[in-house]
């Protein structure tokens, strides 16, 4: 469950939080943090996984949400991970939190450089289509992540390794987004 909620975690924290919660206040899936089921919980993740959802959907502001979320999206994967394992601060939980910490970082590092390459196309079908893809990935793998954790175990490892090779191949396209997003920001700079 650590695994797979940390990968969905590196693509959008906010719905995995939402929709594991969902999933703890009505059904009877057991290992879902009691907190994330929260109707304030619940309320908060719903509106920043809104945001989020739209944000994704505009090529400029997908890459430069990508920025801060460099940093929130691991360490929402090493709280869920933490919490999963129930906090206890023993080594069950920091290896847990390492596990979901560390596939959060790299599914994330995955999806913004994929989507920094996507980003430059200039027809927008395949950025929203790119970003459907993302949003869809994150609601089936949170709640197989609940279902059938050990499944969910194994889709999420070949979804890194899968996601690292793509990012890895569309390397020069990914500078290529990161020159192409500099000169968008100088141009609404100056």
């Amino acid at each position: 469950m650590t695994l797979a909620s940390g990968w969905a975690s590196g693509i959008n924290a906010y719905a995995t939080v939402l929709i594991l919660g969902l999933i703890g206040r009505f059904t009877d899936v057991a290992g879902i943090p009691v907190g994330f089921e929260r109707t304030d919980v619940l309320i908060v993740m719903g509106v920043l996984a809104l945001l989020e959802l739209l944000a994704d959907k505009i090529a400029v502001v997908d890459s430069l949400w990508d920025v801060p979320s460099t940093v929130i999206r691991p360490i929402a994967g090493a709280v869920i991970g933490a919490l999963i394992a129930g906090a206890q601060g023993d080594l069950l939980t920091i290896t847990l939190a390492a596990v979901g910490g560390v596939s959060a970082l790299l599914s994330h590092l995955s999806k913004a450089g994929i989507r920094l390459a996507v980003n430059t196309s200039p027809e927008p079908v395949s950025n929203v289509g790119a970003s459907v893809a993302g949003d869809i990935g994150v609601l089936s793998m949170a709640s197989l992540a609940a279902f059938v954790p050990a499944v969910a175990g194994v889709v999420a490892v070949i979804l890194l390794i899968a996601g690292v090779w793509l990012a890895w191949t569309l390397a020069s396209r990914i500078q290529r987004g990161l020159r192409w997003l500099r000169g968008r920001l100088r141009r609404h700079d100056g």
